[in-house]
């Protein structure tokens, strides 16, 4: 089922399905608030001390480390959507059994690469994360192969990625559920820096939280560091994209965009008798073929 609404500057195309007995909806515009959802967010705007933001910032790496020495590898699902979601990890190819080579920014202990690696043989992946001990999780896997993988620790705001990685060297980009844990005066960075190795024409797959998404409003008062930028009781942090916002943010390190949207699912837990309403934000951005502003020749 699909409804098609067109304006003079926009199409709005949504699509709505069922995946995995859950309710999904594609498209521009964002989820309406309830009444009440409006009302906790407008009562939620004192933010916390700068002082604390800094401490937030200085030790971001040591809470993610912490988180993963608390939850090891089992915290987050294996992504086995990823190949369903993004069609151009298959699609990319200029024959059937090309060899691609990805870079996942943000493997985390390794949920969507390997399940990638083990669909796909075809595929040698780079993968980095924030987190040193996430990194040591991923070469301790079964599944890990230099002939086929190559992790290291990285902080995507800071390090060149160009120390490990050749320049235009790169098919396909993802960055799925990374950029969220950064702060948006640093967002930029992560892009400019991704942007050194992908080949021109090729893209970076993105998905990340939406705004107004179930765990955006489940924050409590004294947890929000910005407009739409939150701060977990365990000190790692999430920001929630509006679809403006990201576009702007690619578009503004040289990127064309291909695909931006809102994917909102909603979860029904029927022992609580619960609908979870799920926002998330897709997209898929391409380094151009041309030179641009952020290219020297």
């Amino acid at each position: 089922m699909s409804q098609e609404n067109t304006s003079a500057n926009c199409l709005n195309i949504i699509t709505t399905s069922i995946e995995d007995g859950a309710f999904q909806k594609k498209g521009h515009s964002a989820r309406i608030l309830s009444p009440e959802e409006v009302e906790r967010l407008a009562k939620d705007q004192v933010l916390v001390c700068e002082f604390k933001q800094l401490k937030l910032e200085k030790e971001a790496q040591k809470n993610w480390d912490l988180f993963y020495k608390r939850n090891s590898t089992n915290f987050f699902k294996d992504r086995h959507w990823t190949t369903r979601e993004f069609q151009e990890l298959k699609a990319c190819r200029e024959f059937a059994d090309q060899k691609l080579t990805i870079l996942e920014a943000g493997c985390g202990v390794g949920n969507c690469l390997f399940p990638l690696l083990e669909e796909d043989l075809n595929i040698f992946a780079y993968a980095c994360d924030f987190s040193p001990r996430a990194v040591e999780y991923v070469k301790k896997n079964a599944l890990y192969s230099t002939e086929r993988c190559k992790v290291f620790q990285c902080d995507l705001t800071k390090d060149d990625l160009l120390e490990n990685i050749p320049a235009d060297s790169v098919d396909v980009v993802t960055l799925i559920f990374v950029l969220s844990a950064i702060h948006p005066d640093k967002m930029h960075l992560v892009l400019k820096n991704i942007y050194k190795v992908l080949k021109p024409g090729k893209c970076v797959l993105f998905r990340d939280y939406g705004v107004y998404d179930h765990a955006m409003l489940r924050f409590k008062s004294g947890s929000k560091l910005g407009e739409n930028f939150y701060v977990r009781q365990d000190g790692t942090r999430s920001y929630f994209f509006t679809e403006e916002f990201l576009s702007q943010l690619f578009k503004a390190e040289g990127y064309e965009q291909v695909v931006n949207e809102y994917v909102q699912r909603e979860t029904v837990n029927r022992k609580e008798d619960l609908c979870v309403p799920r926002v998330f934000l897709q997209g898929k951005f391409q380094k151009p073929f041309s030179l641009t502003g952020n290219e020297t020749a």
